[in-house]
């Protein structure tokens, strides 16, 4: 990977990159009046979700949470209701415990490296705010600015994942960074990234920086960058669906799960010891999460089969409790199938 001709350019991509984002950059709500509140909670959001996903959730988050005290002085159970749908809900609780741990403080710290100790913050989070909130001197390298910077010197390395890329590409991303205005330069890489230099039929006419980009004369810009393609897991998931006079039988992820601890769903076949029917399932989704291929199916039961007392962390709730109730958006949405039918 020679960088040479690109360090060399520097001072011209940065005038032709801050110029283009200056012009053309979007409208968008922590953008408008910027605060540290409203730029860390959109660097916890925009983590692996679209910004179209997440401008309604941002827009109701500010009107319930609008700063940090508020957040802080929230429960748990109404910071992940207020995040149900955007998934990935550690980020939720990672975001409700910083809130906690800065309202604490006398004085926050402007560096990267001190946020990094703070919950849910990575590298790229650390970067993003403090060049944005602070005008420090850090560089972002996310998937997008991978994408660009990968394509710019036409690097045809072949990276196992994003994560390894960005390491790489670390270096090169602080040697090209407008040190004059920092927040902006990385909110316009990633902005190149997510409306022009996309991974699929890239708007090269329209790019910035395309004169300097060493993989649009070569022609292979869209061959880049080059990262193993991911090794998909197929799952599958029974569920029992068991609805009586009680209510809907659910179970609540209890508090030492890895994942999605604190929200509802329909319970697993497993977590009620209740044998796999030989009849076709009453419903069927699939889904996706991270590597994982999903296959969820429900199957309808008797509540007369489920042990009493309930399994553990298992609970009736009655239909015109559930809306009050955190779920990931899948089981709420099937939930509201399974009982039309």
């Amino acid at each position: 990977m020679d960088t040479t001709a690109l360090t060399d350019a520097g001072t011209d991509f940065q005038s032709r990159l801050i110029d283009w984002y200056d012009a053309n950059a979007r409208d968008l709500p922590w953008r408008n009046d910027p605060s540290l509140y409203k730029t860390v909670v959109s660097e916890f959001m925009l983590q692996q979700t679209q910004v179209k996903t997440v401008l309604p959730y941002f827009a109701a988050w500010l009107r319930d949470y609008p700063d940090f005290a508020t957040l802080a002085a929230a429960t748990e159970e109404q910071v992940l209701k207020s995040w149900e749908g955007l998934g990935y809900y550690s980020r939720a609780r990672n975001l409700h415990k910083l809130a906690n741990e800065l309202t604490a403080l006398s004085d926050l710290p402007t560096d990267a490296k001190s946020w990094q100790a703070f919950p849910g913050i990575g590298p790229y989070a650390a970067a993003a705010i403090c060049s944005i909130s602070f005008s420090a001197p850090n560089a972002v390298v996310d998937g997008n600015v991978v994408r660009i910077l990968s394509r710019l010197v036409a690097d045809q390395k072949q990276y196992k994942t994003t994560t390894d890329a960005a390491k790489s590409y670390q270096i090169l991303a602080a040697q090209l960074l407008n040190t004059a205005r920092p927040g902006d330069h990385n909110q316009a890489m990633m902005e190149l990234g997510a409306t022009l230099c996309q991974k699929q039929k890239p708007q090269c006419l329209l790019c910035p920086v395309s004169k300097l980009c060493q993989a649009r004369a070569a022609g292979i810009e869209e061959s880049l960058p080059r990262l193993d393609k991911t090794q998909f897991e197929k799952i599958t998931v029974d569920r029992a669906w068991i609805a009586s006079d009680r209510g809907i039988l659910l179970h609540k992820i209890p508090a030492a799960a890895k994942r999605m601890k604190g929200l509802h769903e329909i319970p697993t076949l497993e977590q009620l010891d209740l044998p796999k029917p030989k009849s076709k399932p009453l419903l069927e989704r699939k889904r996706s999460i991270t590597k994982y291929r999903i296959t969820e199916r429900f199957f309808p039961f008797e509540s007369k089969t489920v042990a009493n007392p309930l399994p553990a962390d298992c609970l009736w709730a009655a239909p015109n409790t559930i809306a009050a109730l955190p779920f990931s958006g899948p089981h709420r949405k099937w939930i509201a199938e399974l009982l039309l039918m």
